[in-house]
């Protein structure tokens, strides 16, 4: 896939500068609410492997951006996109500190000075020290083209705050640990607009390299509890969709976890631990299940990675004790 920058419109409904979606209820004299207009959003996709969206939403005052993207050129080809719309950046907001999603917050910061950078407090503490050392190792990468220096976003809240900004409300919402260590999901609640960050992804393969697959279900249950209005959702990776992509991430992941827990079962061949031919025998299974899913990231060996961690979580788990979610 090229880098592209395209807007997301529903099938079935107007391919506009606006996209519509139509939130319907109850006041409490019993009249309907007016349809509520969703923002126009657009978005930035770089190259496979390890493709990752910048996103950027109409507001009244200007653009609030969401990401910025992994190598420096990257984010200089989403800012081109932004230039190119004519309107003002208001704002830049950051899902979460993994490598591929504040790599060129420096290249946002040039190009728009005024714009203010939020994340939460957690996030922010992340980018500024590193604790598991993705930056580094990032640029230790052939031709990573990274940032040698982290920009830490300049502005940040309380979880489950709501930010007020390009004339725009949204609500946001924290969750830990899971896809990764801390996340924040944006909700815009009028038109049911939702930035996932990693928390969704569309046909991707995801990273579950930092051994939270069981905090990750429970987080996406608990995403679905604290925004019920969803209507679109804007992953960190793969295309924009509708509320299914939920499940759709949710299936993944506990499809994921069964073929491991069968395989470290005490009568499998390998007891506790995966054998190379059980580890063959689950990736092709999930190739199977999932054909064509890129991986959210260009590490070669990112698949044989999943399956190594998710069994080391497995079998540190009380099967007891383990959330419903999970189960």
């Amino acid at each position: 896939m090229t880098p592209s920058t395209r807007k997301f419109v529903p099938s079935g409904m107007a391919a506009a500068a606006v996209l519509m979606v139509f939130a319907s209820g109850c006041s409490s004299t019993g009249t309907t609410t007016a349809p509520a207009a969703a923002p126009a959003v657009g978005q930035f996709a770089s190259s496979n492997p390890g493709s990752v969206n910048t996103f950027w939403m109409d507001t009244p005052d200007g653009l609030v951006v969401v990401d910025a993207q992994r190598s420096l050129t990257d984010a200089r080809s989403a800012v081109s996109a932004i230039k190119a719309t004519g309107r003002p950046v208001a704002a830049v907001l950051i899902t979460h500190s993994h490598p591929d999603h504040v790599g060129g917050i420096g290249v946002l910061h040039e190009a728009f000075p005024e714009a203010p950078i939020y994340s939460s407090k957690v996030t922010a503490s992340e980018i500024q020290t590193d604790p598991l050392q993705f930056y580094d190792l990032t640029r230790s990468l052939p031709d990573s083209d990274y940032a040698p220096r982290m920009t830490v976003p300049d502005h940040t809240f309380e979880p489950g705050a709501t930010v007020g900004i390009g004339g725009t409300e949204l609500r946001s919402a924290d969750f830990e640990p899971g896809e990764s260590a801390a996340a924040t999901a944006y909700f815009e609640p009028r038109s049911g607009t939702l930035f996932a960050g990693d928390l969704v992804a569309d046909q991707a393969t995801p990273a579950l390299l930092e051994g939270h697959s069981c905090g990750w279900l429970v987080d996406l249950d608990k995403l679905t509890e604290r925004f019920p209005g969803i209507r679109t959702i804007y992953p960190g990776h793969g295309a924009p969709a509708g509320p299914e992509l939920i499940d759709q991430q949710r299936t993944y992941l506990r499809k994921v976890r069964g073929l491991v827990r069968t395989a470290i079962a005490p009568a499998s061949p390998g007891a506790a631990e995966v054998t190379d031919d059980e580890q063959r025998s689950i990736l092709a299974e999930l190739d199977r299940s999932y054909p064509g899913y890129p991986a959210v990231a260009s590490l070669p060996t990112m698949p044989q990675l999943n399956v190594q961690t998710v069994a080391k979580e497995e079998r540190a788990e009380d099967a007891n004790a383990l959330p419903s979610s999970c189960k």
